[in-house]
């Protein structure tokens, strides 16, 4: 592996100030790696944007992106990162939220992997943590299936590094379809689609390398107990899911020249290569088959 690479870290923020200080520290600390960060705060009404500002004063490797617009969500806010942040001079790149700590050797460890199995895109585990002490790994490494990517992301996006030829392919389709990329509401969804929709290699790592915090304010946190699975009910029944897999579907299918079918038929005969995990596939077969999906 090439001694320091050179890693762009794009960090979204927005009313972070309780959390973004020890993640921004956690980053910094990152070994054998030589890293910016760059910052783009979602129109706030907390000092988000003036802490970032006097940091990048006071630190030539963090930029802070111009501030003021509304973006009302991460994945737009991700999306802006991607568009406007000039990552060419840059070995690889990888996302980062405002509210979580990565172990030391995170980027280390995702680029060794990157460079040992030749992948353009990684992510993995993480372990989730609490105020009140408790911890719990979160899997997302089961093995990947041939349309997963319709379904699901590849793990929570701050796990996601990127080689840069390849996400620059993704910022060519991420400008060329603005409009529609902006509408799909998790952005690392959309990204693991497309790089997986291009025959790319990606790989969900075991090995978690990052403290996942959990809190009131997460957009989108993890998917235990039964508020987290009446909330997921929910997102079925009132179809945002099934709008969801139409939007990066009809996407890829008409920017990508794909070809995949959401009929009922085609979906029971697929159905055990459209989840990666086990009970999620037969979830989602359940769903599908008493037209709830």
């Amino acid at each position: 592996m090439n001694n320091n690479p050179s890693i762009a870290v794009l960090l979204a923020a927005y009313n972070g100030m309780e959390w973004i200080e020890e993640q921004v520290a956690s980053i910094s600390s990152q070994k054998n790696t030589s890293i910016e960060i760059f910052i783009s705060v979602d129109l706030s009404n907390d000092k988000t944007y003036e802490w970032c500002q006097n940091l990048a004063r006071n630190n030539s490797y963090i930029k802070v992106l111009p501030y003021g617009e509304r973006f009302g969500g991460a994945a737009k806010n991700f999306y802006r990162l991607i568009r406007d942040v000039d990552f060419s001079y840059f070995d690889y790149i990888a996302l980062s939220d405002q509210d979580d700590i990565w172990d030391s050797d995170k980027l280390h460890h995702a680029i060794s992997v990157i460079e040992k199995d030749n992948l353009d895109g990684y992510s993995g585990n993480v372990t989730a943590f609490w105020s009140d002490g408790q911890e719990r790994l979160v899997k997302k490494s089961f093995p990947q299936k041939r349309f997963d990517y319709f379904f699901e992301a590849a793990g929570p996006g701050c796990t996601y590094v990127f080689k840069q030829q390849a996400i620059q392919k993704f910022k060519k389709f991420l400008i060329k379809n603005w409009t529609k990329v902006n509408l799909v509401e998790l952005h690392d969804w959309m990204i693991y689609a497309y790089f997986r929709s291009q025959g790319m290699k990606w790989k969900i790592d075991d090995k978690p390398l990052m403290r996942y915090r959990q809190h009131d304010h997460n957009q989108f946190g993890l998917n235990y107990g039964l508020k987290a699975y009446l909330g997921r009910f929910f997102k079925i029944r009132t179809r945002w899911y099934r709008n969801e897999v139409q939007k990066v579907t009809d996407l890829l299918n008409r920017a990508c020249e794909k070809d995949f079918s959401l009929k009922k038929s085609f979906l029971i005969k697929n159905f055990w290569n459209l989840r990666r995990r086990p009970r999620d596939t037969i979830i989602l077969l359940f769903v599908i088959i008493f037209q709830i999906f």
